[in-house]
C-alpha cells in the first residue's frame, strides 16, 4: 500500500483533495484515511458534503463517518474503496452493523461489506459519487454499552473573542481533523494525543487541575457528530493561561476515559495561540525564509492563483511578473513567488503572509504563520 498526502483545493470557503494515482495499486490518504484500489494511473478528486439525516432514518440507518463526494477522472479506474470506521473489536462481532450508503442523481443505495478490517469497511465501487459509511439503527442502539474509538479534540480561543477559553470536543475517532480546524474559525488546536473510547448517548463530564477553573455543562451526553458543524461539548474558562494543566475525561461514576498534561504557554513564557501573525517577533522576510520548503511542497495551484492576485491587486506584482507566473508549474509558481517577493523586502514579504492566512488558513496554522 502506498501513502500520500492529498493536494488541499480551497475555493469559497470550501477545501477539495487532489491526488494523481500514477497507474494501478492500493493508495491510502494520509488526510482523510481513505483508501483507493486503482485498475490504472488517473485523477481523483474527493471533499466531504453535508448529511440528509432524513434520508438516512428512512432506510433505518444514521451516519457512520464522514460523506465524500469523490470524482475520477476515469471511469472504472477505482474499483475499490475503503472507508475507515471507528468500532472496537467488540463492536466488529455486531453481524450487519455497518455499511456504505451510495447516493447519486438516481437515488440512494446500501452497498454491503466485501470486508471489515480493525480500521476499514471495503466495498465494490460500482460507480462514483457520494459514499459514506453508515450505521445499522437497530443494531447500534442495541449494543449501546459497546464504545467506539473517539477523540478529544482541544481549541484555544483568541484573546479577541472575549475571556480566554479552552473548547473541549468530543467526536468519533473517524471525523477529520483538518475539517475541524475549518469550522472552528479563529481558535488555535492544541496538539495532543487524543484517542480514548466513548459509548454513544453516555454521558461524561470533565475535569481540570489545579481546580478552580468554571467548566460547562457539568455533564453532556456523547453523541456521533459528523458536522456540517462542530460545537464544543465543554468549555473551560480560563482566568489565566496557565503554563500547565491536568484534563480528564470522566464517566458519570468519576473514572477517567482520557487524562493529559495538556501545556498552554511557550517556553519562554509566551502564549503561542495569539493567533495574529508574528510581525514583532519576525520579520516577514525571515518568516518566509523559515516556511519556503513546506510552502512550496504543500500549497495547491488555485491558491497560488489567489495569492498572485492579491500580491497584484496590493501592487507587489507587476501585470508582466503575474502573467509570468501564472505559466508556471505548482512548485516552480511557489518557489519564484517567494523569491521575488522576499526581494521586494518587509512590506511585500508581510503582504504575502497576510494574504496566505486569508486565503488558506488550514495551511497557514501549519505553517505556524497564525
Amino acid at each position: 500500500m502506498s501513502h500520500f498526502t492529498a493536494e488541499l483545493l480551497t475555493e469559497s470557503g470550501e477545501t477539495s483533495y487532489r491526488f494523481r494515482c500514477p497507474g494501478p495499486g492500493v493508495f491510502r490518504c494520509a488526510l482523510t484515511g481513505l483508501v483507493f484500489v486503482m485498475t490504472q494511473e488517473a485523477e481523483l478528486l474527493y471533499n466531504t458534503v453535508q448529511w440528509d439525516e432524513s434520508l438516512l432514518q428512512s432506510a433505518g440507518r444514521m451516519a457512520a463517518g464522514p460523506l465524500f463526494d469523490i470524482k475520477c477522472s476515469e471511469d472504472g479506474a477505482v474499483c475499490q474503496l475503503h472507508l475507515p470506521h471507528c468500532e472496537t473489536k467488540d463492536a466488529l462481532l455486531v453481524d450487519g452493523l455497518l455499511s456504505v450508503v451510495h447516493i447519486s442523481d438516481d437515488g440512494m443505495s446500501i452497498l454491503e461489506p466485501l470486508k471489515i478490517t480493525d480500521t476499514h469497511v471495503v466495498v465494490k465501487v460500482p460507480h462514483l459519487s457520494a459514499l459514506g459509511l453508515i450505521w445499522d439503527f437497530i443494531r447500534r442502539f442495541l449494543n449501546l454499552s459497546v464504545p467506539i474509538e473517539a477523540q478529544v479534540l482541544l481549541f484555544l480561543r483568541p484573546p479577541d473573542m472575549g475571556p480566554r477559553v479552552l473548547d473541549v470536543l468530543l467526536l468519533p475517532g473517524n471525523v477529520l481533523l483538518d475539517e475541524v480546524e475549518r469550522k472552528v474559525r479563529g481558535a488555535k488546536h492544541i496538539r495532543i494525543s487524543s484517542k480514548c473510547r466513548l459509548s454513544i448517548d453516555q454521558s461524561y463530564r470533565v475535569h481540570c487541575e489545579p481546580e478552580g477553573f468554571k467548566i460547562q455543562p457539568e455533564l453532556e451526553r456523547f453523541s456521533s457528530d459528523y458536522g456540517p458543524n462542530y460545537h464544543p461539548t465543554f468549555e473551560v474558562f480560563l482566568k489565566t493561561i496557565p503554563e500547565n494543566l491536568t484534563l480528564m475525561v470522566q464517566d458519570p461514576d468519576g473514572r477517567p476515559v482520557w487524562r493529559r498534561d495538556v501545556s498552554l504557554r511557550g517556553p519562554d513564557g509566551t502564549d503561542p495561540r495569539r493567533n495574529v501573525p508574528a510581525e514583532d517577533s519576525y520579520p516577514s522576510e525571515d518568516r518566509l525564509l523559515r516556511i519556503w520548503v513546506q510552502f512550496v511542497t504543500r500549497v495547491s495551484n488555485p491558491v497560488l492563483n489567489q495569492l498572485l492576485d492579491h500580491l497584484f491587486q496590493r501592487g507587489v506584482l507587476t501585470a508582466g511578473e503575474m502573467d509570468s507566473a501564472r505559466t508556471r508549474g505548482r512548485e516552480d509558481k511557489a518557489r519564484d513567488m517567494v523569491v521575488t517577493v522576499k526581494r521586494k523586502g518587509r512590506k511585500a514579504s508581510s503582504v504575502l503572509v497576510s494574504a496566505l492566512c486569508e486565503v488558506d488558513p488550514v495551511l497557514s496554522r501549519e505553517l505556524g504563520l497564525m
